[in-house]
């Protein structure tokens, strides 16, 4: 008994210390400095392992892809309108029906595009980098509203 608190701060102080080499050997300042940032780009870079040729080819993709992701959204929104215009006018049940199914179809050709272009991004990557960029990213596909594009949001947790 009388060496208890002697050999429990022993043990604290090699758990302390444990825990700080285990942080510090898996973790990648540049990544974090990135995320910190909210820098998408060079999250992608450290994170996924990219080559100069690989993140500039990404970034052509996302700049020529950032025009059709902009104006599916627009055109999400004004079908959004419309028919928030018919439920407040309190119009008829089959007009707000049709409008819902418009926009329920908008939403599936935005949605499939932006996979299509993830998926894309995702060729571009090692195998197993491509499958864990997939498999973050296509989840959050359903998570947004449309009211702008995509992004990872990465300053901020789910």
């Amino acid at each position: 008994m009388k060496y208890l608190f002697g050999t429990a701060v022993i043990i604290a102080v090699l758990g302390i210390g444990a825990a700080f080499v285990g942080y510090r050997m898996n973790c990648n300042p540049a990544m974090h400095a990135a995320v910190a940032k909210g820098d998408t780009m060079e999250w992608l870079r450290t994170d996924f392992h990219l080559t100069d040729a690989q993140l500039s080819t990404i970034r052509q993709m996302h700049s020529a892809y950032s025009g059709t992701c902009e104006e599916h959204c627009r055109k999400i929104q004004e079908a959004t309108h419309a028919r928030n215009a018919l439920e407040a006018a309190h119009g008829n049940k089959a007009a707000i029906d049709a409008a819902n199914a418009e926009i329920t179809r908008m939403r599936g050709i935005c949605e499939n595009a932006i996979e299509a272009h993830v998926r894309r991004v995702a060729a571009l990557m090692s195998p197993s980098d491509g499958q864990r960029y997939l498999s973050l990213v296509l989840p959050r596909i359903l998570d947004f509203d449309h009211m702008a594009a995509p992004d990872l949001r990465l300053n901020r947790t789910y």
